[in-house]
């Protein structure tokens, strides 16, 4: 065989050799690729979570209303008196004072001469009355004898008339001067607490101005405003629990349901004893919810709950550990437990930590622990 022949025969025999091989390796190859792929759509657990099923638990049954707190009765303590001169001011803001205390005191001088001139004029309409009763009773026994007139006899007896009108008259007097001397002692009209003051040492005084006010027994009432439409469910004697402005709790009883309701907000007052206040002041705000009853509801921690564009949803987890959102409406809160009110079974396993790391769809890896 010539030289050029055999050199062909050779690349000849290559070509169909690594044609071969290539055949051959074709296969592991792609199968190799495959592997790769199936690993690589594997789905993997993108978070670790914690789940929870619903609880059905016996919540109350509420109203929810905002109101103000205010003094169930406020006295207003006033001067009755007319120029008279404010000597002392015996209480101030915040005392506790009893039925009958003296809280201030006026200037009494004038009024004290003024009483002792009128108790002289009743000692002397007194002896004049005497005087005129003894001439009377003499002028009647001369009646029958006929030795003295019956005019004269008349007169005896206006004049006795005349005495005892007089005498009861400055009487009068004398008792209209007690009172006035009275009105110099300011008294508290009732126990309770001192509210208000603006008695002003050594200020004359008019009838009527004010100068102290009183809450009643330092009792206390909130007036919460509540929609018409919740107004039938509450009774009075229902229990209400209140959370004042700096997260105070107090507890309450209804006392009256308003008759009216406004026209303009639809919403009517109802007023509610606050027998033990503690810290709550007249004038906070508070907000209040009635127990109206009770009903059984299906709960979740607080945590299992996401609010997402105005929305509440969890996350609900399947038996293949994906994680489906799930739209749920919400109801009243009571420690960190919160009522689901729809969109959930009672079967349903929830996400109950870790939900708001979490997008539809992802799979979860459960931890132990969980209740499912």
């Amino acid at each position: 065989m010539s030289t050029p022949f055999r050199r062909k025969a050779t690349v000849l025999m290559a070509t169909v050799l690594g044609l071969a091989g290539a055949a051959g390796r074709v296969p592991a190859a792609n199968e190799k690729a495959a592997g790769a792929s199936a690993v690589a759509s594997a789905p993997r657990a993108s978070l670790t979570v914690t789940v929870t099923t619903p609880q059905a638990t016996r919540w109350p049954q509420t109203v929810s209303a905002n109101g103000n707190i205010a003094a169930w009765q406020e006295a207003s303590i006033g001067a009755e008196a007319q120029g008279v001169r404010l000597i002392d001011v015996l209480v101030n803001v915040g005392d506790r004072v009893k039925r009958g205390q003296v809280l201030a005191l006026l200037a009494a001088d004038t009024l004290n001469a003024d009483a002792a001139a009128t108790r002289a004029s009743l000692a002397e309409a007194e002896a004049t009355l005497t005087e005129a009763a003894a001439n009377a009773d003499r002028a009647r026994q001369f009646q029958a004898s006929g030795a003295m007139s019956a005019q004269q006899i008349q007169q005896y007896v206006t004049s006795e008339a005349t005495a005892q009108a007089r005498v009861a008259a400055v009487r009068a007097r004398v008792r209209a001067d007690e009172v006035r001397l009275a009105q110099t002692r300011i008294l508290a009209p009732d126990d309770g607490v001192i509210s208000s003051r603006t008695a002003t040492l050594g200020a004359v005084l008019q009838p009527g101005q004010e100068l102290f006010r009183l809450i009643r027994r330092e009792r206390l009432e909130w007036r919460a405003e509540v929609a018409a439409a919740e107004l039938v469910r509450l009774r009075p004697g229902m229990n209400v629990m209140l959370t004042t402005a700096g997260g105070l709790p107090v507890t309450g009883t209804v006392r009256m349901v308003a008759p009216t309701v406004d026209a303009a907000t639809r919403s009517g007052l109802v007023y509610v004893d606050l027998p033990k206040p503690g810290a709550a002041k007249a004038g906070m705000f508070a907000r209040g919810e009635f127990v109206v009853g009770e009903q059984e509801v299906l709960t979740l921690p607080q945590s299992a709950v996401l609010l997402r564009d105005g929305f509440s949803y969890v996350f609900r987890v399947g038996a293949d550990n994906k994680a489906q959102q799930v739209k749920v409406a919400v109801g009243q809160r009571q420690g960190d437990r919160i009522a689901v009110t729809a969109g959930l079974d009672a079967k349903a396993s929830v996400v109950a930590q870790g939900a708001g790391f979490l997008a539809d769809g992802d799979v979860v890896r459960v931890v132990a622990g969980s209740t499912r």
